[in-house]
């Protein structure tokens, strides 16, 4: 049995069906709904042949060239799709709701699977993300300089009720040219996208959603065009905190990685940094001094931070002084304030 579902009800399907993505290999690493499996019906030059059959003979070449491909593979479809879905309920789709996944939906129907098949496909899901970013959720921004423990105070958050969105963990990057190391390699900014979008879906609108202050780009990828205004019109809680605390933070976070990495780093904001302080801070890490080479990259952080404070609507901005780099404390402080302002 196939019923076809539209793709503002994916959300709660995803979270008990297995999803499968019958597009070309390439097109799923390029960006796919979180979740999903690929089963393609065709592997990529598959696809090229029937797509060149489709533009210089005919539809009817073109599927006639696709039969070819997908005829000898048929039983193999059927097992994957087990393995996948056991209880034969599965969530199905190709780009565009097209013929790649009604036939994978005709095959397993057949075999005696109950599919889901996802009105306009991959990209009707896109539209939805798209649209999404439009709700009228209230954002709220923890600024704060460099070394300030902001993502750890997010989290204390979420432990307090509160809700996050963690750009930096999507993104696989923390966001400065230190921000890869000992990250897994970035996704593509499609799937960024994605698996941003996704994760916005699954937020209450009964409660703002807490996000770290970034600029548009995080490593390689970029903020969707809808949340970064969001972001940069939003409340602002901004965590003042001693540089000496925070210089111990970084030390602690990041004096155990191969020196290499850290000197790659540095070159990377060798320009910024200048010359000589850049020189100064690759020669304290090569004589395990941390504490000075933070020093002296703090100084470029915090010039820049500065600069996209002064962005933003003096009036969005609350300040916080601490003198503790303990999360939660801070996480605590932080929403006993917004609490007592009536912010959140």
């Amino acid at each position: 049995m196939v019923h076809i579902i539209n793709p503002e009800d994916i959300v709660e399907l995803c979270k008990s069906l297995p999803i499968i993505d019958v597009r070309a290999p390439a097109e799923f690493l390029q960006g796919h709904i979180p979740g999903a499996f690929n089963l393609p019906l065709f592997d990529d030059e598959e696809r090229k042949h029937v797509g060149t059959a489709y533009k210089q003979q005919s539809r009817e070449a073109a599927i006639m060239t696709g039969l070819d491909y997908a005829g000898k593979k048929l039983t193999y479809y059927v097992k994957r799709a087990k393995e996948i879905a056991p209880d034969k309920q599965i969530l199905l789709h190709c780009w565009r709701g097209g013929m790649r996944s009604e036939s994978m939906a005709w095959l397993l129907s057949l075999a005696g699977f109950e599919v889901f098949l996802l009105k306009g496909g991959y990209k009707a899901y896109r539209k939805t993300i798209s649209d999404n970013w439009d709700s009228h959720l209230p954002v709220m921004v923890l600024s704060g300089k460099t070394g300030t423990g902001k993502t750890d105070i997010l989290h204390q958050m979420l432990e307090m009720d509160q809700q996050i969105l963690d750009l930096e963990d999507i993104a696989h990057h923390k966001g400065s040219a230190f921000g890869g190391i000992g990250q897994p390699s970035q996704p593509t900014n499609e799937q960024f996208e994605n698996d941003l979008g996704n994760a916005w879906l699954q937020l209450t609108h009964n409660k703002p959603v807490w996000i770290e202050d970034e600029s548009r780009t995080i490593g390689t990828v970029f903020l969707p065009d809808k949340l970064f205004p969001r972001i940069i019109g939003s409340t602002v809680i901004y965590l003042e905190m001693p540089k000496s605390l925070r210089i111990q933070r970084l030390v602690n976070d990041y004096a155990g990685y191969p020196k290499n990495l850290l000197n790659s780093s540095i070159e990377k904001i060798h320009r910024k940094l200048g010359g000589q302080h850049a020189k100064a801070a690759i020669d304290a890490i090569e004589k395990d001094d941390f504490e000075t080479a933070a020093d002296i990259i703090l100084y470029y952080y915090d010039k820049s931070y500065g600069f996209n404070l002064l962005q933003r609507d003096p009036s969005m901005i609350h300040t916080i002084k601490t003198n503790t780099s303990d999360a939660k404390e801070n996480a605590t402080m932080i929403l006993e304030y917004c609490n007592n302002m009536n912010l959140i």
